[in-house]
């Protein structure tokens, strides 16, 4: 049998219940048993439609244009001022521009509080479908388009309930946090500051400490082409590139208790064009997760190794490194949590109290099966309003 508290969550995703409810024991778990979406009207639940709209979007990373312009026209309705800060805007293809959206329902645009998640994802597109019942599956699903759609009616519901005024909160969904943090960078440009940000990403409903720091790179191996049938005519950049991995694979890269080891990724190797051509070219894109240190502590550590393989080797870090970023989590009823991806946390500037909080768990984003519970993303609503209400006291 259901407990009572997760059957009023049950009427109130499906829409026949008012979003008048308080919680008092902190973000309730997620819901015991199933909602049962296949057999309601999802758009009697602004929670689950969004969701839906949201997720049935394309929006890998550089091409958010349409679910921007999308979730603009949502908020508008709903009354809220919209602004739209582009990225990358071109005149020639005003159907492709990439812009960050702030939004806020009172007449001020600078709130002391500020919900915040991105709306691209990683390729491929995966579109919304229901899964036995409960499940939710598509790209964004959980990445973190569940955050969005829930930070959203988290604020509405607040409003409704008059636990918060219209100037103490605003919204801000940003682009290409996949792909580097560009989106929530150019916020820094808007030379605003809040005295707390609660970022949405997933973390299986549970308050997160912390995450790890993160270095990308590439290595570049510089040889000579020519017949692969004479090989001493010419030099391998294949060749060069290979041992220089295995030197990677090999450091001892620093540790620490909280965040345990730090892990390297290979994540792509490119070099060459045929079988009977000696490679002149040869490329590997490659993510360190730094659990202690600073990450030029690490850069080091990776120029060094280059260094002993091989003097026909270029290195290039892309920007926006750092190290193990601690997170705020002091608000009571939440367990805690540290994760090993990266945030936009530390792509935002300011002395603002940060929390790091969403629906999902990490471990089936970025696949071909990321999915969440419905369940999930009403507990997230609930969790997200007390993470506002705790702030707002402080």
């Amino acid at each position: 049998m259901l407990h009572i508290r997760n059957i009023l969550y049950y009427f109130l995703a499906i829409g026949t219940l008012a979003h008048t409810h308080e919680l008092q024991y902190g973000p309730p778990p997620a819901l015991e048993q199933p909602l049962g979406l296949a057999e309601v009207d999802l758009g009697s639940s602004p929670l689950f439609s969004l969701h839906r709209d949201l997720v049935n979007i394309e929006s890998i990373s550089n091409n958010e244009h349409k679910v921007g312009v999308f979730l603009e026209s949502y908020l508008k309705d709903h009354n809220y001022t919209v602004e739209r800060q582009y990225i990358d805007f071109l005149e020639s293809r005003k159907d492709n521009t990439r812009f960050n959206i702030l939004a806020y329902r009172g007449s001020k645009r600078q709130t002391p509080v500020l919900l915040t998640s991105h709306i691209d994802t990683v390729p491929p597109f995966y579109p919304y479908k229901i899964h036995e019942k409960d499940d939710i599956w598509g790209r964004g699903s959980v990445d973190a388009k569940g955050c969005v759609a829930t930070q959203f009616v988290a604020v509405q519901e607040l409003l409704a309930s008059k636990s918060i005024s219209p100037n103490d909160v605003s919204l801000l969904f940003v682009v290409g946090e996949e792909t580097g943090g560009e989106g929530m960078r150019a916020v820094n440009d808007l030379g605003m500051k809040w005295d707390t940000v609660i970022f949405g990403e997933p973390t299986e409903l549970e308050l997160a400490s912390g995450h790890k720091g993160l270095l990308i790179f590439e290595v570049i191996a510089h040889g000579k082409a020519g017949h692969s049938g004479y090989p001493w005519l010419g030099k391998s950049a294949n060749h060069i590139l290979v041992p220089a991995l295995a030197a990677l694979q090999g450091l001892e890269l620093p540790s620490s208790e909280k965040y345990g080891n730090s892990t390297l990724n290979i994540g792509s190797i490119n070099g060459g064009v045929a079988a009977n051509v000696i490679a002149e070219t040869a490329v590997a894109k490659i993510g360190i997760r730094i659990a202690a240190g600073d990450s030029n502590d690490v850069k080091e550590l990776v120029l060094e190794a280059i260094k002993k393989a091989d003097k026909d080797i270029e290195v290039i870090f892309y920007g926006g490194s750092y190290g193990p970023v601690d997170i705020d989590h002091d608000v009571e009823g939440f367990k805690t949590i540290t994760v090993n991806y990266g945030t936009d946390i530390p792509n935002l500037e300011g002395k603002h109290k940060r929390y790091l909080f969403g629906p999902g768990t990490v471990l089936v984003a970025h696949s071909d099966h990321e999915h969440l519970r419905a369940g999930d993303l009403v507990s997230a609503v609930e969790g997200y309003k007390k993470l506002v209400k705790a702030a707002l006291k402080s």
